[in-house]
């Protein structure tokens, strides 16, 4: 199976372009954060996933807890996705289910411990897919995202193992480890912001280094 690229961090509709382009299959679009990289207006996320391709799917990264705060974020900016940073209370999940049933639902799980396996059977009656980040939630200053930072890939791997949906994996990923990355958990897509900028800026040729080494990987699992 061929690993989708999700481009986190799309800043611009120029942004969006240069990825999909360069063939990512999604666009992470990170509204207002407690922390880290990449937000952009509520505005400036509608007006990339108004131009996005049919095919390209638009992540709305959003950090409300609430399902009517989440409804309402989604309904400002128009994404075909929405990925929910910050733990979610269940109930919430399954109340956004039923008011927003025509957008899929990313729940984010922060890998911290073995404990993050807990969360698949209290989320996957409500959402489409999961995606393994290696964040802080309860930090003083909650670290929902773009820590550069590789979680514990072993515990990773259990969770896709473990997961009837799908399971994207996110937190310090780069065309140097990727390749292993992939290997080891076998996610059914890869995330990543920092490491294909530059400046702050999309950097085509390093995201063009990072597109090859996941396909060099697809490869290498076809053939082995």
């Amino acid at each position: 199976m061929r690993t989708r690229i999700k481009v986190c961090c799309i800043a611009s509709p120029d942004e969006a372009r240069i990825a999909v382009g360069e063939g990512a299959d999604a666009l992470g679009l990170v509204a207002r954060m407690p922390s880290g990289p990449g937000p952009i207006s509520d505005d400036a996320i509608a007006e990339v996933t108004a131009a996005a391709p049919p095919a390209v799917a638009t992540f709305l990264l959003t950090c409300e807890t609430t399902a009517d705060a989440i409804s309402a974020h989604i309904r400002r900016t128009h994404p075909s996705t929405v990925q929910i940073v910050a733990p979610l209370d269940p109930t919430e999940a399954a109340r956004l289910a039923k008011i927003e049933p025509h957008v899929r639902r990313v729940q984010v799980v922060h890998v911290a411990g073995p404990d993050a396996l807990d969360l698949i059977d209290a989320y996957s009656a409500h959402v489409h897919a999961f995606l393994l980040d290696s964040g802080r939630p309860h930090a003083p200053v909650a670290e929902l995202g773009g820590t550069g930072r590789v979680h514990d890939w072993t515990i990773s791997a259990q969770f896709v193992r473990a997961s009837a949906l799908p399971v994207f994996l996110a937190g310090g990923l780069s065309p140097a480890n990727v390749g292993e990355a992939i290997r080891r958990v076998r996610p059914f897509g890869v995330d990543l912001c920092s490491a294909v900028r530059t400046d702050g800026r999309l950097d085509r040729l390093k995201l063009q280094a990072f597109v090859g080494a996941v396909r060099r990987a697809d490869d290498a699992l076809r053939i082995g």
